[in-house]
């Protein structure tokens, strides 16, 4: 799984997760995979798993179900990484940007 992750030298092993998880606040449905990690499903191989990833891919990428912020002086952005995908574009060339990662304790995922 070389290139899967920046660090696969502290990657020591594989996790399995369900695909679909239900969000603890809003009970919402929200598919838990995503082409950055999700390498298979369970008990199928990769050539099994490739054709419906990349539909739920697909899927979950439709105009309807993103967002793009737009950066203004003193924006700040949220989201919860337990329903979204974030996809970082480099559309601020030549500007500084100061981010901050945090991670608030939240309720477990069902």
């Amino acid at each position: 799984m070389e290139g899967r992750i920046g660090n696969p030298e502290a990657a020591t092993q594989d996790a399995v997760h369900p695909v679909v998880i239900q969000h603890p606040e809003s009970g919402r449905k929200a598919l838990y995979v995503n082409p950055g990690f999700t390498i298979r499903f369970d008990g199928w191989s990769g050539e099994e798993s490739s054709l419906l990833l990349k539909y739920l891919y697909r899927h979950a990428t439709r105009p309807e179900f993103t967002v793009r912020f737009n950066w203004k002086p003193g924006s700040i952005a949220f989201w919860d990484n337990r329903a979204t995908w974030h996809y970082a574009l480099n559309d601020y060339h030549g500007q500084k940007r100061l981010m901050h990662r945090i991670t608030i304790e939240g309720s477990a995922l069902r």
